[in-house]
């Protein structure tokens, strides 16, 4: 991100020639142009950084307002997007707007008149006609580019690769803390702009491989990779690390540090300074301050929020109710703890989706975080939960869109995205973001089974067949390990079906009913299989029971879900959705005003 400044000036703060508005869903073919007029000089924002603190809103506002020239990239994804037709049109308005086209996307009504250059065949090919033609259209706008101003400093080649580190309290249950610790020290130091960081995903996928350092080294492509352990017994915490330069195997440091866990917070920093230290790197004044804020300074917060996270990301409806219990202590503790806030909306999100609860419980918290974390991608993505859960799929979609711009590899956030699509019946879209999130998590399976349906919908049956497979590996491992996980064995019905496994469908279904009659999630799922399965009756029957209790956000997704497409004509598929509709209508007028 380069723009207009003086020597004195931080260069990732200046504003830019060109602002690029864009679909999240665009990224990989909007990168390659932005490289492109960068080259030609100009200087580019389109990939917001944020640093702690700062309003995202009122960042993407300033950059807006400062460009000399906005970009707008319309493809059949951002041409839905209110967040980037809001952008086109402001700088319509100003009269700096250049657009481009790409799949030769059908342009929104108000911007017909406006010329889009088509860059479909383009390549990146900075002599294509196309291109020429962009450049001159800049050209009219901004002058001929000069020479792009250098940034401050330039990254350096050095990579890290940052490994789970092992829990060594003797106690299984504390491998909460232990991976807690690891990423907490991933974010940090991907804080430090002269650092590559591998990412969390990947560095997990190594978590209890028996190989050596420096083979993970050359598979990662880092330069070095840090490996260390946790022992946390009572109030004292043992940490150990080594950081170990890949291609020579050999330690560069090493430290042990034994501290009182209230320390832990200046623990980290110190780490993360130290490892900087070794690599003879030097921070940035901004990224030193960015290196000790810490979202709490109460260590007793600190450790059941890691606790409650990890009930969190495993994915079961039995855990909400835990998650939300553990994170309202935690308030306690810390009222300003964001990422306590929005780990409690998102919980709340699930119980809201399995039974019909007062929305002001679901919207207090999801607002709360966005208040104390508007920097923060969970805090928008628990935002976009709040409006799902009552069929808002569109700003649901604005929401988690924020989320993904604060953190593109966010889990949360592309999953929530990628529902909202579904939602909204944007198949094309939805896959992206669930891609995203399914590689984000190795252990997810929601996100991968809608990867499933959403290319059923498109007829891509080869991707349907290797997308099912997937994901009933994914299910099998983590019903083997807990075999009474409701939600997995409820996906596995549905997975099984699209294998063309029927009867093996039809056993877990009767398990799935017998482990966890009361989830209504569960159930739904149940008479979706069922529905694509061609059992007709047993979904309707499953069906009705759901309905009688849905919420709005439930009945919503009801009415837009094609799995329950082959069922849709059937009387009493109008029935039931006539008489909730009713009971919801009925509940929303004798609410104390």
């Amino acid at each position: 991100m380069r723009g207009k400044c003086d020597a004195s000036s931080d260069w990732r703060r200046c504003l830019a020639d060109i602002f690029v508005s864009y679909s999240r869903q665009d990224r990989a073919r909007v990168a390659p142009l932005v490289a492109a007029l960068e080259a030609q000089g100009w200087s580019v924002w389109w990939d917001p950084e944020i640093n702690p603190g700062e309003e995202f809103d009122s960042l993407i506002s300033r950059e807006l307002e400062g460009a000399r020239s906005l970009i707008v990239v319309w493809t059949p994804q951002s041409v839905d997007s209110r967040w980037v037709r809001g952008e086109a049109r402001d700088a319509a308005d100003r009269g700096v707007l250049v657009p481009v086209r790409f799949e030769h996307a059908k342009l929104p009504i108000d911007f017909r008149a406006l010329h889009a250059t088509d860059l479909d065949d383009w390549n990146g090919d900075r002599g294509h006609a196309a291109f020429v033609s962009l450049c001159k259209a800049l050209e009219g706008k901004l002058g001929a580019p000069k020479p792009a101003p250098v940034p401050a400093r330039k990254s350096s080649q050095v990579s890290i690769c940052v490994l789970p580190f092992a829990n060594m309290s003797g106690d299984p249950e504390q491998e909460y803390f232990s991976d807690g610790i690891t990423e907490d020290i991933i974010t940090d130091l991907g804080k430090v702009s002269a650092l590559s960081i591998v990412s969390r995903n990947l560095a997990f996928s190594f978590k209890g491989a028996t190989g050596g350092v420096a083979d993970i080294g050359r598979q990662t492509k880092a330069t070095h990779v840090l490996a260390g352990s946790v022992r946390k017994a009572g109030d004292r915490v043992r940490i150990t690390a080594q950081l170990v330069d890949a291609a020579r195997d050999s330690q560069v440091w090493g430290e042990r540090y034994d501290r009182d866990l209230n320390d832990i917070f200046a623990l980290q920093d110190e780490i993360s300074k130290a490892i900087v230290s070794a690599l003879k790197l030097t921070l940035l004044p901004q990224e030193k301050q960015a290196l000790e804020q810490r979202a709490t300074t109460n260590a007793e917060a600190y450790k059941l929020y890691l606790m409650a996270r990890q009930f969190w990301l495993r994915d079961n409806e039995r855990n909400n109710e835990i998650v939300i219990r553990i994170c309202k202590h935690v308030v306690k503790l810390d009222p300003n703890y964001a990422q306590a806030w929005a780990t409690m909306a998102l919980a709340q999100w699930n119980l809201f989706w399995q039974a019909d609860l007062a929305y002001e419980d679901l919207e207090y918290p999801a607002k709360r975080a966005l208040e104390l974390g508007p920097h923060l991608a969970d805090s928008h993505a628990a935002w976009s939960a709040t409006l799902r859960s009552v069929g808002k799929f569109g700003e649901a979609l604005e929401a988690a869109d924020r989320a993904v711009a604060l953190e593109p590899e966010s889990y949360v956030a592309n999953r929530l995205a990628g529902l909202s699509c579904m939602g909204l019946r944007l198949y094309d879209r939805a896959i992206g973001y669930f891609e995203v999130a399914a590689n984000a998590m190795e252990s997810d399976f929601t996100a991968a089974s809608f990867i499933v349906q959403a290319c059923e919908t498109k007829g891509d049956v080869a991707r349907v067949q290797a997308a099912a497979e997937r994901t009933m590996k994914r299910i099998e491992k983590i019903v083997a390990d807990d075999p009474g996980h409701g939600r997995a064995i409820g996906f596995g019905v549905s997975m099984l079906v699209t294998l063309g496994q029927k009867d093996r469908a039809m056993e877990w279904a009767t398990r799935a009913h017998l482990v966890d009659p009361e989830n209504a999630n569960l159930q739904y799922n149940l008479a979706c299989a069922m529905s694509l399965l061609g059992e007709y009756g047993r979904a309707l029957d499953i069906l009705e029971d759901v309905v009688s209790r849905s919420s709005q956000g439930m009945l919503s997704w009801i009415e837009t879900d094609s799995d329950l497409d082959p069922i849709r004509s059937d009387p009493r598929y109008d029935g039931m959705i006539a008489g909730a509709r009713d009971r919801l209508a009925l509940k929303a007028d004798v609410q104390p005003a």
